[in-house]
C-alpha cells in the first residue's frame, strides 16, 4: 500500500525527505532528484523503497501494539485485497494493450538492424528480441489482460493471482537479468499478486498439495443488499469496457503513429554511400575515417542518422520538401533550411549542399532491407534442420 501511495505522492510530498535521506544517512553519491528518463530504478526510487520499507516497519510494530487486543481485521483486509486488486488490473491492462498493440516493443529500427549484436545493450538485446515478433508480443499481451480480467470477479480471484504471478516473475527475471530498470516496480506487481494468492493459500494446499478436499471460501460480504450487489457488477462491466476501451484507441493511436504500422517517411530505408565528395575531394571508404558517411538512415519523420566509416553515429534532424526535392538535414540547435538538393529513383540518391561548412557531393544506393534475414525469414512448420544463422 505505501508503494502505491508514495507512486503517486511520493514527488509532491517527500522528496526532501528522500533528498534528506540520500546525503545525510546514505551519503549516496547518485542524483537526488526527481527526472523523466523512463527508468523506475534511480537512486531516489531506492531511497522512496527504503523509506517506505522502514516507515511500514515501524507503523506495523506501533499499530500491532496499540490494537493488540483486536481479533481480526477483516473489513480492513477487504479493502485491502481490493485496492491490490485494482492496481494490478489497472497496470495489467495498460502493459497487456501496449504489447497487443505493440507500442511497448515495435519492430527493430533500421539503425538497430545495422548494429552488431556484440555492440548491443542487454536491455537493446530484449528489445529487439520482443519487438522482433508481433505474434509474441500479443501472446503475452493477452496473459497479462488475461491476470487482469480474472482478478476482477470474486470468484477467480486465486486464478488470477496465480496468472498474474507468473506472468510478473516472469517480467521480473527478463528486467533482472536483461539490466532493464523497472526491477522495483516489476517486483512489487509480482509481490502483490503473491500477497493476493497468499490469502486463498490453505485451499491451493489442501487441493494441490494434500490432495484434499477444501470447503468453498466464505468471503466476507461488505452488504447484502441485492441493490448494492447489482451496482457492484455493473459497474465493474462499464469500468472493464471504458478501460479496455480507452486503452484499445490509445494502442491503435500509438501503433499507427510511432510503431510498426506508422507512415514510412519520403526516401526511408538505408541509404549506403557509394561515392562520397567533400570540398571537391573524393573520400575513398576508409573505415578509419571518421567524416566520410557510410550509410544515410532514414527511419522515422523528421529524423535521420549518420554513420560514418569508422561506425560512429551521430543523430540528426531531417526535413524533406518532395516538390522542390530539397533537404533540410542538421544536428542540435543548429538551425537550416534546404542546405541540400537531391534526386531520387527507385534505389539510387543524389545528394549535394552544405553541412557543418563544408562542400558535399554524395551519391548514395538503396540497401536491399530483403537482405536482412531477421525480418524476412518467415514461419516454418517443418524444419529439417534447425535454421540458426
Amino acid at each position: 500500500m505505501s508503494y502505491i501511495l508514495f507512486i503517486y505522492c511520493g514527488t509532491l510530498f517527500f522528496e526532501s525527505l528522500f533528498v534528506w535521506v540520500g546525503k545525510n544517512i546514505l551519503q549516496s553519491e547518485g542524483r537526488l532528484e526527481y527526472f523523466s528518463t523512463g527508468s523506475g530504478d534511480t537512486t531516489m526510487a531506492y531511497i522512496s523503497w527504503l523509506v517506505q520499507g522502514t516507515l511500514t516497519i515501524v507503523g506495523v510494530l506501533i499499530w500491532s501494539f496499540l490494537d493488540r487486543k483486536r481479533p481480526s481485521y477483516n473489513q480492513l483486509f477487504y479493502w485491502f485485497i481490493v485496492i491490490l486488486r485494482m492496481y494490478l488490473v489497472l497496470q495489467l491492462f495498460i502493459y497487456g494493450f501496449a504489447k497487443i498493440f505493440k507500442g511497448q516493443f515495435p519492430g527493430p529500427s533500421l539503425t538497430r538492424l545495422l548494429q552488431p549484436i556484440g555492440e548491443m545493450s542487454p536491455m537493446g538485446l530484449a528489445w529487439t528480441y520482443m519487438g522482433h515478433s508481433e505474434g509474441f508480443n500479443m501472446f503475452v499481451g493477452c496473459m497479462e489482460v488475461l491476470g487482469g480480467l480474472l482478478l476482477i470477479p470474486r470468484k477467480t480471484i486465486t486464478l488470477g493471482a496465480i496468472v498474474t504471478t507468473g506472468v510478473m516473475l516472469q517480467v521480473l527475471m527478463m528486467n533482472l537479468f536483461y539490466d532493464i530498470p523497472v526491477k522495483l516496480f516489476s517486483a512489487h506487481l509480482m509481490m502483490m499478486a503473491l500477497v493476493i494468492f497468499m490469502a486463498d493459500w490453505k485451499r491451493c494446499k489442501q487441493v494441490f498439495i494434500k490432495n484434499e478436499t477444501a470447503h468453498a471460501i466464505n468471503y466476507y460480504k461488505i452488504s447484502e443488499d441485492s441493490h448494492y450487489k447489482k451496482m457492484v457488477f455493473w459497474s465493474k462491466i462499464i469500468l472493464v469496457l471504458i478501460l479496455c476501451s480507452a486503452l484499445s484507441y490509445s494502442g491503435y493511436q500509438r501503433e499507427h503513429t510511432y510503431g510498426d504500422k506508422r507512415e514510412k517517411p519520403a526516401l526511408y530505408g538505408i541509404w549506403e554511400a557509394d561515392t562520397f565528395v567533400k570540398n571537391n575531394d573524393t573520400l575513398p571508404p576508409l573505415i578509419t575515417d571518421a567524416t566520410r558517411w557510410r550509410y544515410l538512415i532514414i527511419d522515422r519523420k523528421g529524423h535521420a542518422t549518420l554513420q560514418f566509416m569508422n561506425d560512429q553515429k551521430k543523430r540528426m534532424t531531417l526535413h524533406i520538401d518532395t516538390i522542390k526535392e530539397q533537404l533540410t538535414l542538421y544536428e542540435g540547435e543548429w538551425e537550416l533550411s534546404d542546405n541540400f538538393t537531391y534526386m531520387h529513383s527507385d534505389d539510387a540518391l543524389h545528394i549535394k549542399g552544405k553541412l557543418y561548412g563544408d562542400t558535399l557531393d554524395i551519391r548514395l544506393k538503396a540497401k536491399d532491407l530483403r537482405d536482412f534475414e531477421l525480418i524476412t525469414r518467415d514461419f516454418h512448420w517443418i524444419n529439417e534442420t534447425p535454421y540458426n544463422k
